[in-house]
Parts: structure tokens; sequence; C-alpha cells
């Protein structure tokens, strides 16, 4: 694409890995797993041999969605790497680097963080005794999870280091909350890094996973907060970015790796270092988190329905690769709606596990998942099958 390309594109294999941990999180909640946080292929083997065809058919299910959207997954970041490098030898690149969208290029860290976590997946679903040597794969994990987090305070300090020496920022074109890619970017390192702190048997690894995984959070939440209250008031002063709009529900992916980092960190605190905060204290957590995804969800829907978004960039002929930030909040919902009902709602006795209720809620959440899949797939066809027939419009800032 040369100079067609926009580092946006990394959005479209961030949501495909996405999507393959939702397909996991059937596994994660639904079948047994004695002995370790998440399953492992023992564990969904004993469940297959011994469950009725129900139980066989999920678990078949399961694998299938994880291995072709992980295979997509892999399939666009090579893509998107390819790409990438002859982008940065054209003048579209300089330019980008000159501009707002500068912050665009942290969609490259994102996407390997994400790739990190696919890559833990596919081990614990595809190989057997992977649990017999993860706590030697774990400080290797935070080695990598590290490395990208670098990287992306690289691209931060490039950004940064411009704007507040020199100036330039445009204020009146920062009128959506596209600058909140970077608080995505460091809370998908962090979520990652949380990993050994819950699962890990030994305490200095959980205690450095522990540390690490805080350092990206506060990161994450203080560029958040920055990022918000300037693409606010830029919004309430100019409108919304037409084709920049997807953006106003970044905060939901957002909440999502950050609640699944907390619940890890705070499972790994009672473990090695005798804290004993309970159920309650984590449905507290999620529900507010879910509340947070609510109001933006409300909010950012008002915003692209009055802009006619869906009907022009969903529906309609025109092509934006911003359009890929709409998978991540459907994605991110479906996953924290999981957590809630199993990890808060049940947790604290609200519902019995697999009653009715249980299922009507499960019910929103897989209906989310669905929509996400299917949205995938309109995209993918829009701006790869069809790339050249299309109507094509400029990247976002």
């Amino acid at each position: 694409m040369s100079e067609r390309y926009t580092p946006l594109y990394f959005l479209a294999a961030l949501g495909a890995g996405g999507l393959a941990v939702t397909f996991f999180l059937y596994l994660m909640f639904w079948i047994p797993h004695p002995g370790q946080s998440v399953p492992v292929f023992e564990d969904i083997a004993a469940a297959f041999a011994a469950g009725g065809l129900g139980v066989k058919a999920m678990i078949g299910l399961a694998y299938a969605g994880i291995a072709f959207f992980a295979v997509l997954h892999i399939r666009l970041l090579i893509w998107n790497l390819r790409e990438y490098a002859g982008f940065r030898r054209t003048v579209a690149y300089s330019a980008l680097r000159s501009g707002n969208a500068e912050t665009q290029l942290l969609a490259v860290p994102l996407t390997l963080a994400m790739a990190i976590n696919v890559g833990f997946i596919l081990g614990l679903v595809f190989v057997p005794r992977l649990w017999s040597v993860v706590e030697y794969l774990f400080p290797l994990a935070m080695v990598a999870f590290l490395a990208v987090g670098g990287y992306a305070f690289l691209l931060l300090g490039d950004f940064f280091g411009r704007v507040l020496t020199k100036g330039g920022f445009d204020c009146a074109r920062n009128n959506s909350f596209s600058q909140m890619l970077p608080a995505f970017a460091l809370s998908m390192v962090a979520v990652g890094l949380s990993a050994p702190a819950s699962m890990s048997v030994t305490p200095l690894t959980a205690g450095i996973s522990y540390i690490a995984s805080s350092f990206f959070m506060v990161s994450a939440v203080i560029l958040g907060a920055v990022a918000l209250f300037l693409g606010f008031r830029s919004m309430m002063e100019h409108g919304a970015n037409e084709e920049a709009a997807p953006t106003l529900w970044v905060a939901i992916p957002i909440m999502t790796v950050l609640s699944i980092a907390m619940l890890r960190q705070s499972h790994g605190l009672h473990v090695h270092f005798a804290d004993h905060a309970g159920a309650a204290e984590s449905f507290t957590m999620l529900t507010n988190m879910v509340a947070v995804q609510v109001l933006f969800g409300l909010f950012g829907y008002v915003v692209l329905r009055r802009l006619g978004y869906f009907a022009r960039y969903v529906w309609g002929d025109l092509r934006s690769p911003g359009s890929y930030a709409l998978v991540c909040p459907g994605v991110a919902l479906s996953v924290l709606l999981q957590f809630y009902l199993n990890k808060g709602l049940v947790e604290v006795g609200l519902l019995a596990k697999f009653s009715p209720a249980y299922w009507a809620i499960t019910a929103v959440a897989l209906v989310l998942q669905a929509a996400s899949v299917w949205l995938v797939l309109r995209l993918n066809a829009k701006h790869f099958a069809a790339r050249e027939t299309a109507p094509r419009v400029a990247a976002a800032e």
C-alpha cells in the first residue's frame, strides 16, 4: 500500500486476537481446571472425554474459534509489519511523525502485546504438559512484555519530546479520543505483565510481575485521563471528528484490560503476600468498571448514530482504517461481562453458576462476541478483499 498505508491497520490484527481470547473464555469459565487459575490442555482433554455432547460441542467450537482467529491475527500482524516497514520509507510517514497522528504508531506495540497474549493462549490449549515448565516461561514472557513496553515508551518519548519542546499539537483537530491509543497500548502491556502475579507459584516472580504491571497501569491511567479531557474539550468546541468517532469507545477496552490486570494482581497478593481481599472487593471493582463501559458505550453510540457513521463506514461504501476501532469495544465488553458474571456475581452469591439467570447474562456476552465476529469479517472484506474498488478516505488524526 506504500503511502496509502496507516498504522491503524494494526487494529485489524488486534481485533482478531481479541476474538481468540473470547473463545478461550468458554474453556476458562465452563470447564474445571483444578490446580491452576487457567485451563490447560490436560483439563480440556479430561472435560472432553467425560462430557456429554453439549460439552464436546462447546470445546470444539472454542478450539475452532481460537485457532481461526489466532491464525487470522498472525496473518494480519505479519502483513502489517511488512507494510509498516515499507511505509517508514515514505513521505507520508514523515508527515505522520510531525502531527497529531504520530500517536497512531502506538498501535504497533499494542498489537505486539496482544500477540504475546494470543501465543500464551495457544500454548495453554494446544501444548500438552505446558504447565510443568510454565515457571520458566513466566520470566521470558515478562521480558517480552517489557521489551514491547519499552518500545511504546520510545515512541511516546519522540511524540512528547517534540510537542512539549516545539509545540505544534493541533488542539482543534484533537476532537476525538484518538490520543487515548497510548493508554490502550500501555494497559495491554500491563495486563500481560500481571499474569505471573496471578499464576506463578514463585513469590519473587509474582512480586516482580506485580511491580512491573503496576507501573504500566499507572502510566496508562495518567495518559488516558489527560487525553480524555483534552479530547472532550475539543469535541465540545468543534464537534467530533467523523472518521475518528469510533475512538469514543476506546475507554471500553481499556477498562477491560485494566480490570483483568487488577484481578490478577489481587489474586497474587492473596496467594503470596497474605492479602485477604475477597469476592466483595472484586465484585465492587468489576461493577464500577462495567458501569464506566456502559456510560462510554451510550455516549459513543449517540455520537456515532448522529454522525451516520455505521450507515456510511460499516454498511456503506466508505472505508476508513479507524473503523477497526469498533471491534475492540464489542470484544472487550463481552470479555468483561464474562469476568463480571463469574468473578463477581457468582463469587458473591448473587447468581448460581449455570442457572437460567447465569445463561441469560452469558447470552448477552455471546451476542456481543457474535457481532464482533461479523464486524471483523465485514471490515476485512471491505478493506482487503475489495481494497481497490471501495472508495478510500484518509486516515484520521
